[in-house]
C-alpha cells in the first residue's frame, strides 16, 4: 500500500499566483501517464504469472503509480479549474494502450523487462526531483518530493527483483545495455507527446509539434545533478561502475545534450 494518502497533501497551501504555466502544462501530461498505472501494472502480472511475489509488487506499484496521477491531476484542476481531468484521460486512454493480453515481456526476457522498468524508475525519478527544485507553488512542490521519493523506492524494488532475474535468465552486460538504451529512446514516443496533447491542446494531433511542446517545458527544469544521479542509477542497473570515469564522460554528455536542445526549442517558440 502507500505510504501516503492524498489527505496528506498540504492543499490548504495552494498559491494560485505561484502557479507557472509551463509546469502546470507538464503536470497535467504527467497526471495521465501515471493515472495510467492501472494498466502497466496488469501488463506486469501477466509477464510475471508464476512469480507471486513480482506480482504483489507490481499491484502495489500500480497503485501508487494511480495516486500520483490522482494527485497532480487534483492540482492541475486547482491551478486550472477548467482542466477536465477525467475527460483528458479518457481521451489519452484510448488511444496509448498496452498489450494487456501478452504473456511475454515486450524486451525479450523478464531480465529485460526489468531492467526497462528500472530505467523508467530512474527517469521519473529524476524528473520529479527536478520539478520539486524549480516549482514555487507550495503544494507542488510538495507532491513532486512525494512523488521523486516513491520513485526512488520503485527504482530499488525493480532492481532487487532485477538481481534474481539476470542470475536466473543469465542477461549480460550488451543485453541490458540495449533494453536500457531502447528504453531511453522511448522517452520521446507517442505516450508523452499524445498526453500533452490530450491535457493541453485542442484540434487533431501531431506528435512532432506535440512533442517538441512537451519536451521544450520538461528539460527547462533539468539541471546537471539531476543528470547526474539519474545517469548513476542507470549506470547500476545496465551493470555499470555508477562512480567511474565513463559516467563523468556519460554525464557530460548527457547535460550538453538537454541544455542544447532546451535553448533551441525555446528560441524556436519564440
Amino acid at each position: 500500500m502507500s505510504r501516503w494518502t492524498l489527505d496528506d497533501i498540504p492543499w490548504e497551501r495552494f498559491d494560485a499566483s505561484k502557479v507557472d504555466a509551463d509546469l502546470l502544462a507538464v503536470a497535467k501530461a504527467a497526471s495521465l501517464v501515471e493515472r495510467n498505472g492501472g494498466d502497466y501494472a496488469t501488463y506486469l502480472c501477466n509477464v510475471f504469472a508464476d512469480d507471486p511475489e513480482m506480482q504483489a509488487a507490481a499491484r502495489a506499484w500500480g497503485l501508487e503509480e494511480i495516486q500520483h496521477g490522482m494527485a497532480l491531476g487534483r492540482w492541475a484542476k486547482r491551478a486550472d479549474p477548467a482542466y477536465d481531468f477525467e475527460g483528458a484521460f479518457a481521451r489519452f486512454a484510448a488511444v496509448i494502450k498496452l498489450p494487456l493480453d501478452a504473456v511475454d515481456s515486450v524486451r525479450g526476457s523478464r531480465a529485460g523487462e526489468l531492467v526497462a522498468r528500472c530505467m523508467v524508475e530512474v527517469g521519473t525519478s529524476s524528473y520529479y526531483t527536478a520539478l520539486a527544485d524549480q516549482a514555487e507553488e507550495p503544494v507542488f512542490k510538495a507532491i513532486c518530493r512525494k512523488i521523486a521519493a516513491d520513485e526512488l523506492r520503485h527504482y530499488k524494488l525493480f532492481y532487487t527483483h532485477l538481481d534474481r532475474y539476470v542470475a536466473r535468465e543469465g542477461l549480460g552486460f550488451w543485453g541490458r545495455l540495449k533494453v536500457a538504451a531502447g528504453r531511453i529512446t522511448e522517452s520521446e514516443d507517442d505516450e508523452l507527446a499524445f498526453a500533452y496533447h490530450a491535457a493541453n491542446e485542442n484540434g487533431a494531433y501531431d506528435h512532432a509539434r506535440s512533442n517538441r511542446a512537451y519536451v521544450r517545458r520538461a528539460y527547462s527544469v533539468y539541471r546537471r545533478p539531476h543528470i547526474e544521479r539519474g545517469l548513476a542509477m542507470a549506470f547500476k542497473a545496465i551493470g555499470l561502475d555508477p562512480r567511474g570515469r565513463l559516467h563523468r564522460v556519460a554525464t557530460s554528455l548527457a547535460w550538453t545534450y538537454i541544455r542544447t536542445r532546451s535553448r533551441h526549442l525555446a528560441r524556436a517558440a519564440a
